[in-house]
């Protein structure tokens, strides 16, 4: 008994190789006859010559020729550099609308010798309401010179009444000194006179005093009645009864 194996067919692999062989001989000789072997790669710019330096090259590929060139729009203006503190620019911008004369600035600037301090009396007056008048306990400045407040004191029907007011608010016309607390010869040793709250501390009402400077300043009868009694008391009839 005969052991045949299987069919070999050693030709069939050999034609295969032949002819990729001659695929690849015909596919160099076309690469050895072409001028350009990878046209994609090749610049349109000629070698550099001899002792060229590659820095020299940065004005020289900026130009393009025959391209289009892309339009660059500059960086806009630094923010920083145009306004460096804008809080402090809108704050003065508030300040000039809301006192336009300064006047309420001078008036509790640091800065001022003849600033409003505590203990003065302060005339308040409002755009929509009667005026308040009253002792100042406390003048609060926090951040910015815009957010200075005043807390005035006075006592209504002997009750004490004490009132916040915004200096710089658009609901106040305007703030006047009454009177000053050095007038009596003393000053206040302390920031704020929460003190006076007490029963033998404080002042009471300063509706008095508030009349008399009104009076004073609108040239009321009080000063035409000085004026009147030294008149008489100059050449009246009571200086021609003493000569008879």
């Amino acid at each position: 008994m005969s052991l045949s194996g299987p069919s070999i067919r050693p030709l069939a692999g050999l034609k295969q190789a032949l002819r990729q062989c001659r695929a690849e001989r015909q596919q160099w000789r076309q690469y050895a006859t072409t001028e350009i072997a990878y046209p994609s790669l090749q610049t349109r710019y000629p070698p550099p010559s001899a002792g060229f330096r590659t820095s020299h090259t940065t004005k020289q590929n900026r130009i393009e020729v025959g391209l289009k060139k892309i339009p660059v729009v500059p960086p806009p203006r630094s923010t920083t550099k145009a306004c460096p503190d804008p809080i402090a620019q809108i704050t003065q911008t508030q300040l000039t609308t809301l006192d336009p004369s300064g006047a309420r600035t001078r008036l509790f600037s640091p800065t001022n010798p003849e600033r409003a301090q505590v203990g003065d009396i302060l005339l308040v007056r409002l755009r929509s309401g009667d005026p308040f008048s009253g002792t100042v306990l406390n003048i609060r400045q926090r951040h910015s010179p815009i957010d200075t407040a005043i807390l005035l004191r006075n006592q209504l029907t002997r009750v004490g009444v004490e009132m916040w007011f915004k200096v710089y608010s658009p609901s106040v016309e305007g703030v006047e000194v009454v009177q000053r607390k050095t007038a009596h010869g003393k000053r206040a040793r302390r920031a704020k006179l929460y003190f006076l709250r007490q029963a033998r501390h404080d002042p009471g009402s300063v509706e008095g005093v508030v009349k008399q400077y009104l009076r004073s300043r609108a040239g009321g009868p009080g000063q035409r009645r000085e004026g009147g009694r030294g008149g008489q008391g100059g050449g009246g009839k009571k200086g021609g009864n003493k000569k008879r």
